[in-house]
């Protein structure tokens, strides 16, 4: 096998924000999972030649490079900060599978989002008019660019999805990750950060009838209990070249092909769809093949739109739980996706192929196919 090969994966516990990770900045968040990912993969820290991290609303200053030196790499090694909103841990993969394929040996690629630390920002003042602070950056043009749950919301709508099929996803989403924890089905891609060893949103009794019980929030059919919550977190892979790879002696996850599209940002959440096509075609497999499928669960609607539109039973979506129980860390998401693979796939052996998919705001998607390699 030729190509690029991820041998490590690890995440963060994802917490709420606000709450269990509150006092760690972004670049702080991301080091330890960093560092962790080199020590799993057996790499000398001055193997690795790249870091790239996604990252939404930090402070800037490229949190990659800062997070690289905080884990103990050496001040040679670059690093990259990219941001593609909520798809960004996902591009940083597809990222460093590129490097690999032009040469590179050794790259760490995932996100990281502390949403707890974000800070504020402003439009600057007018001669009319005093500094003016907004809550996020614009993901299109004025006019085409609606928040996410109003978005969430006319998606659902337009691909006929009710509010009882909304729950009914979100309520075994809720229960597949509890008890997926429970077992210790996540204890081996955790790494302990700020002494926080597990998922905090996780929590029994979210049942379809308790869900029912909660009011909309844009005046249609997304509720708190069927969208994913505001989440702290990180996520990083590390993907190396077959040859180191053979010399190091680790099973993983050859990255078969990786896709970006973009759609009608009035509709974001459907922009995973095109990047799987894409994907899948470029893999030369179909839905048909593939063992694992992570979905980045946003919305549940949103998330039944897109299944309905690619012709995939909801049920082998996230069949672990997915961001409705565990959360929705902005720029390390699509990177949690890729460890849960790598979770399923390499240290259970439950099947060969893989998909990751996630959408972003502005109206784009990044999908990639991965086959489990010895």
């Amino acid at each position: 096998m030729t190509g690029a090969v991820i041998v490590a994966a690890r995440r963060s516990p994802i917490g709420t924000a606000g709450h269990a990770l509150a006092g760690l900045t972004a670049a702080e968040l991301a080091a330890p999972v960093v560092r962790a990912a080199v020590d799993d993969a057996g790499l000398p820290a001055e193997g690795v030649e790249e870091v790239v991290l996604g990252n939404c609303m930090g402070p800037g200053g490229d949190v990659a490079r800062v997070a690289a030196m905080q884990a103990g790499l050496p001040v040679a090694v670059p690093a990259l900060t990219v941001d593609r909103q909520c798809a960004s841990g996902l591009a940083a993969i597809a990222i460093a599978d590129a490097l690999v394929r032009g040469g590179a040996g050794a790259v760490l690629a995932g996100g990281v989002e502390s949403a707890s630390t974000a800070p504020w920002r402003f439009w600057p003042p007018t001669p009319d008019t005093a500094p003016r602070r907004y809550e996020r950056a614009p993901f299109a043009p004025t006019g085409c660019d609606p928040d996410m749950g109003t978005a969430a919301d006319d998606l659902a709508r337009a691909a006929g999805i009710g509010r009882d099929r909304q729950d009914g996803y979100a309520a075994r989403s809720h229960a597949a990750a509890y008890a997926t924890r429970e077992a210790g089905g996540f204890a081996d891609e955790i790494v302990a950060v700020g002494g926080v060893v597990a998922d905090q949103r996780l929590r029994a009794g979210m049942t379809g009838e308790r869900l029912a019980r909660l009011p909309p929030l844009h005046g249609g059919t997304v509720t708190a209990g069927n969208s994913c919550g505001v989440n702290d977190g990180a996520a990083v892979v590390a993907v190396v070249d077959a040859a180191t790879q053979r010399r190091l002696g680790r099973p993983g996850l050859r990255i078969r092909a990786v896709a970006t599209a973009g759609v009608d940002p009035r509709l974001p959440g459907r922009g995973l769809v095109p990047a799987v096509h894409q994907a899948l075609c470029r893999s030369g497999l179909g839905l048909d093949d593939v063992d694992v499928i992570e979905l980045n669960e946003a919305f549940a609607g949103q998330v039944l739109a897109c299944c309905a539109e690619l012709g995939l039973d909801e049920r082998r979506v996230c069949v672990e739980g997915g961001a409705l129980g565990l959360g929705h860390p902005w720029g390390a998401s699509g990177a949690v996706l890729v460890v849960r693979l790598f979770t399923q796939l390499v240290r259970r052996g439950r099947g060969r192929i893989g998909l990751a998919a996630i959408a972003a705001g502005g109206g784009q998607g990044v999908a990639v196919v991965v086959e489990a390699c010895r």
